[in-house]
């Protein structure tokens, strides 16, 4: 099955959606088979590849290590144009919709799309919202955007209704990497209740806990990276704790 419907068949039911964020320049081939087979063994459901600022050469060939050790789709993040690559089994379209950079919005994405629509990749429309995670990040530098303040979830309901009156398939709400907070629980709930589109929660998440109140608050998908790649026997507690959250919803 394609990505997207799988996605969307997930989230129709209620089920939530570990992704585990995988940067290439900040692990080695040891490490993608020690990740792979964690992730494997714990349910992961999806691996976001990519980042901010990758500078290595070697995202190609993490993805197809990912893909050669594991079942689990790999889905492309990326931080630039040239972070494309027919390995993977999709990738996020972004748009930086809570930002006023044009580049970001529409000038990057003409000069990517007839590459990506040779590739054959699924590319899925995706409308990204950084909200303030309570420290800069690489992102907000890079993108050269302020953040939506994580007190104005009104701002960020707006933002989302419009990405999906655009034509988006699915909003991020990213707090960035190296966040100090997670994204408000108020604000997941807020802008569940007002967008019909699958909600991909990722950044500040360091804990099974907030991993969990993320995914009870209205998330589809919980996206965590740091915390893993500090402590990877994470992997087990944030993905029992999503899918709990599955059960609970369920339940209601």
């Amino acid at each position: 099955m394609p990505v997207y419907p799988y996605i969307r068949e997930q989230y129709a039911i209620g089920k939530k959606l570990f992704a585990v964020l995988v940067d290439p320049d900040d692990i080695t081939t040891e490490g993608i088979d020690r990740l792979a087979g964690m992730a494997a063994d714990s349910g992961v459901d999806l691996f976001f590849v990519g980042g901010s600022l990758v500078t290595g050469t070697h995202m190609e060939a993490c993805i197809r290590q990912l893909k050669e050790r594991t079942n689990i789709p790999v889905v492309i993040f990326p931080g630039s144009i040239q972070q494309v690559s027919p390995e993977a089994d999709a990738l996020l379209f972004l748009s930086l919709i809570s930002g006023r950079n044009p580049e970001l919005l529409i000038g990057n994405q003409v000069l990517a799309a007839p590459y990506i629509k040779r590739s054959g990749l699924e590319a899925m429309a995706t409308g990204y919202m950084l909200i303030d995670g309570g420290a800069p990040t690489t992102v907000s530098y890079i993108s050269n955007t302020l953040p939506i303040p994580a007190d104005k979830k009104e701002i960020a309901v707006s933002t989302a209704m419009a990405g999906e009156l655009l034509g988006m398939h699915l909003i991020y709400m990213d707090a960035g990497s190296g966040a100090k907070n997670a994204i408000p629980a108020s604000m997941i709930a807020a802008v569940a209740q007002n967008c019909s589109l699958p909600l991909i929660i990722g950044g500040g998440i360091r804990t099974p806990e907030q991993a969990y109140e993320s995914a009870g608050a209205g998330a589809g998908i919980i996206v965590v990276g740091n915390a893993i790649e500090k402590d990877p026997s994470l992997i087990g507690e944030i993905s029992f704790a999503i899918h709990s959250a599955s059960r609970a919803s369920a339940s209601l």
